[in-house]
């Protein structure tokens, strides 16, 4: 199990914790998150002060609601970021709402760029994804990285490995069947 892995179970494990009231256990979700939620609150909000302020708000709210996270949906930390970021796209909103010289409210402009939850969330997959291939036998990885990274065919692939193509289905198949059980496992 790599560092990430069980940074992830141990987060897990607080939040659980935490929707029992354990303190101890909301410090421990403090200590390891605090620099990464508030860097989400601050890219938001481009204020410090109003970022610090937020990032209580969210650990609030962490405290109160602990008890829907669902692991089975989101990584903690995916959960947490998510928090972070909707509080703080809150507090903007609500700063925002200042009339303008015509007595209308100003229209947010769209930040289409992706949002720290959402890359950090991908980064944490393509690990994992990484991880895993690793795993497999070399020539399955060989193959489905080619398929499905490459996008080589299985026809191309069975040339390539001088092997039928029943086998080379049968191949990815199986690699893919692996690799479905470690992703699993994450």
């Amino acid at each position: 199990m790599n560092d990430n892995e069980v940074d992830r179970q141990r987060l897990k494990s607080a939040l659980g914790a935490v929707a029992a009231q354990d303190r101890t256990a909301m410090r421990l979700i403090y200590d390891q998150t605090a620099d990464k939620l508030f860097a989400v609150c601050l890219r938001v909000l481009k204020d410090t002060a109003a970022a610090e302020d937020t990032l209580q708000d969210v650990y609030l709210k962490v405290w109160h609601h602990a008890a829907r996270f669902d692991a089975s949906r989101a990584s903690p930390i995916t959960w947490l970021c998510s928090i972070a970021r909707n509080t703080a796209i809150d507090r903007l909103r609500s700063s925002r709402r200042v009339p303008t010289g015509d007595g209308e409210v100003p229209d947010l402009i769209p930040d289409d760029a992706p949002t720290a939850d959402v890359v950090l969330e991908q980064r944490q997959a393509q690990a994992r994804m990484i991880d895993c291939i690793g795993l497999l036998d070399g020539d399955h990885a060989r193959c489905i990285r080619a398929a499905f990274f490459d996008g080589h065919t299985y026809v191309q692939l069975a040339d390539r490995h001088n092997v039928p193509l029943g086998t080379m289905k049968s191949w990815i198949r199986r690699g893919l069947l692996r690799l479905r059980e470690c992703l699993d496992d994450a």
